[in-house]
């Protein structure tokens, strides 16, 4: 699952190991304890364009938004998320 991992495209379009170990963290940081959709994006955002790190766990299907109260918006890691965290040993 750990190749699974999106990576930034670096020279060449060849994928770095950038993107890889920041999603790790993030997915780490989001199941520690709920967070809100304000608070991860203000802990996690970036205006970088090679940094997308939210982006690529959206895409891959390791983080949902889920509803809690009307205004309120939590973001928690999926189980393929969960997934992830245990195949590389940070769960």
């Amino acid at each position: 699952m750990l190749k699974d991992l999106p990576a930034a495209a670096g020279p060449g379009g060849r994928p770095t190991d950038i993107i890889a170990p920041l999603i790790l963290d993030f997915l780490q940081w989001l199941d520690r304890e709920p967070r809100t959709y304000a608070e991860v994006m203000d802990a996690w955002r970036t205006s970088c364009p090679r940094l997308t790190v939210w982006e690529d766990a959206v895409d891959a299907g390791y983080i949902a938004r889920r509803r809690a109260d009307p205004g309120c918006v939590l973001v928690e890691v999926t189980a393929r998320g969960l997934g992830l965290l245990q195949a590389a040993g940070r769960a």
